[in-house]
């Protein structure tokens, strides 16, 4: 898994490099060994005059076997962001695996119908 890191309007301290790299590599059981997977994260502030005080932004985009997946993720507090951008690109990967493995089930049923001589 190689994981690409960008910041934007804020500097990227080691808290803040370990916590992401936590929450990237926790994806890794989503794919498997042999596949090649490019992971871009970026995290940054918005703007800097907001009403309500710091806006921060985390994004992650997915490259694997030529499928992207991508999500992100706006709120007050920087490790708010990660956490729900991380929990929403989980949701992407797992209902992707959920629909291949409904697909699955769905034409072995066909399969077994038609030996049992049904239409």
């Amino acid at each position: 898994m190689k994981i690409n890191t960008k910041t934007t309007n804020i500097e990227m301290t080691p808290a803040i490099a370990d916590y992401l790299g936590k929450k990237v590599q926790m994806l890794e059981k989503f794919f498997r060994g042999g596949e090649e997977i490019l992971v871009n994260v970026e995290v940054g502030k918005t703007t800097k005059h907001h009403k309500s005080g710091n806006v921060f932004r985390a994004e992650i985009h997915i490259t694997s076997n030529g499928e992207e997946y991508y999500a992100a993720s706006e709120t007050e507090d920087l490790y708010a962001s990660i956490d729900e951008v991380k929990d929403e690109i989980v949701r992407e990967l797992t209902s992707k695996r959920k629909r291949a493995l409904r697909l699955v089930r769905k034409g072995g049923a066909l399969i077994k119908k038609f030996l049992r001589g049904g239409k």
